[in-house]
């Protein structure tokens, strides 16, 4: 280059490339909502089949429609104080150009939102799994239209909007430790504080029903996480997503063999729900880390977390709190675990310049990311048990006893998860006369089959 002549730096231009790989990215973090209502509605009782289910597939709905209206403003509009943003143009997504690029990246705010879309759409879900078998499904649907609004939205903003405080203090969450799963696991602690324990907890066995499905929904959210992760870098330009998506494979398998380790160690047998429980662990804990850590780190991060997390789901029983499926015990948890663990092994050479303690970094790393931690948890925490304390005083956030010891499912959605009856349909009346003295036997081995079912 001649001297004194400088050259202006190149406008990004739309990369097909970069846009396709968004766009499947989107898609595998949709799926995820649907592989979490698998994952917790094998967890239940069969009474809470379908409300389980349903618990998250509303999500898709209702935050779908609250994001477009002005979700993705307060999230990722002009800062406002360094806690919110917006932007007239974001709101019904109605001024956003067709090819209009999200900010120096080369592909278009419209793919940029719908990416973002499916993290606000998983959140809310992920709260349901400790609330099983006791909410209205109205008052769900209520707490997750408010909770997005008032929680999800400015939290987003805080972590990943350009002028949140946390983005702008240096606090690293790639792809959602802090405003997904501390967020989340938080919110889950805020609100059984306030609707309290399922019937009999403690005292009724509350077995999963089908380890199957819990099988086949952490699979998928195996699979679906990898957009999670290597899409929140939002291209494929420079190898970072690349990283994320090892680290994701490398610290899911860490954290799976340990959960099945200390469990093997602790109760003398590898359990499936184990393996299902502990790969989510490594998922949720390299979250926030992967774009940080090199594959070894990404392991210890896994193996840390799959230890930790098993250790802590016994929690529930010692200080008493019903966290029927192990949000608090494994999102929260986890979520805090990858959070802190960038601080200790973030290496400065993969999404930043910006090193942990074991990296030559000192405190300074772990020092923001402890703030991050512990001002979401706390915001979350209080805000949702308002909300929750709101919602219970004005239309009932819990069905009576009697609905939830007969059976959430028939109560809310007037259909049971399986028919045994060989009569076909999925709904069953409210009342069923006893059957006549004279049964075949085919018929009795259906009701003894129903009878274990229920249990």
């Amino acid at each position: 280059m001649p001297p004194g002549i400088t050259i202006a730096a190149e406008a990004p231009q739309l990369s097909a490339a970069n846009t396709g790989f968004m766009l499947i990215c989107s898609a595998l973090v949709m799926l995820m909502t649907p592989a979490l209502a698998f994952f917790y509605g094998g967890m239940v009782r069969v009474k809470s089949t379908l409300n389980m289910l349903m618990m998250s597939f509303i999500s898709l709905g209702i935050v779908t429609i609250l994001w477009v209206l002005y979700g993705f403003s307060v999230a990722f509009g002009t800062d406002t104080g360094s806690v919110i943003g917006w932007d007239p143009d974001f709101v019904g997504l109605s001024g956003i150009g067709l090819n209009e690029l999200w900010g120096s990246y080369d592909i278009p705010v419209y793919v940029f939102a719908v990416f973002q879309l499916m993290f606000a759409v998983l959140t809310p879900a992920l709260i349901s799994g400790a609330l099983a078998d006791r909410v209205k499904f109205t008052a769900w649907a209520l707490f997750i239209a408010l909770w997005a609004t008032i929680v999800y939205f400015p939290v987003a903003h805080w972590v990943w909007g350009e002028g949140g405080w946390a983005f702008e203090l240096g606090v690293i969450d790639f792809a959602g430790g802090t405003a997904v799963h501390i967020n989340a696991g938080a919110a889950a602690l805020g609100v059984i504080l306030v609707i309290g324990k399922r019937v009999g907890f403690k005292k009724d066995p509350m077995r999963p029903h089908s380890l199957p499905l819990v099988m086949l929904g952490a699979g998928l959210l195996w699979f679906g996480w990898f957009g999670f992760n290597a899409g929140s870098w939002l291209g494929n330009n420079d190898g970072v997503g690349a990283v994320m998506f090892v680290n994701t494979q490398v610290a899911t398998a860490a954290a799976m063999l340990a959960w099945l380790a200390y469990e093997k160690i602790r109760h003398g047998a590898f359990t499936t729900l184990g393996a299902a429980s502990g790969a989510v662990a490594g998922l949720v804990a390299i979250t926030p880390a992967g774009g940080s850590v090199s594959p070894l780190g990404a392991i210890a991060v896994g193996a840390l977390a799959g230890v930790l997390c098993a250790m802590a789901v016994g929690l529930k029983f010692k200080f008493g709190y019903d966290d029927s499926l192990d949000v608090i015990g494994v999102h929260l948890v986890g979520g805090v675990i990858g959070s802190l663990l960038v601080g200790f092994f973030a290496t400065g050479g993969v999404q930043s310049d910006a090193k942990g303690l074991f990296y030559g970094g000192g405190l300074d790393q772990l020092g923001k990311q402890a703030l991050g931690v512990v001002v979401t948890f706390a915001y979350s925490l209080i805000v949702s048990a308002l909300l929750a304390w709101v919602i219970h005083k004005t239309i009932g956030m819990r069905v009576s006893e009697d609905d939830e010891v007969s059976g959430i499912d028939q109560l809310e959605h007037a259909e049971t998860a399986y028919d045994f009856s060989g009569a076909g349909g999925g709904s069953l009346p409210r009342t069923v006369q006893a059957a006549p003295p004279a049964r075949t036997a085919e018929a009795a081995a259906t009701a003894t089959q129903n009878k274990k079912v229920d249990a």
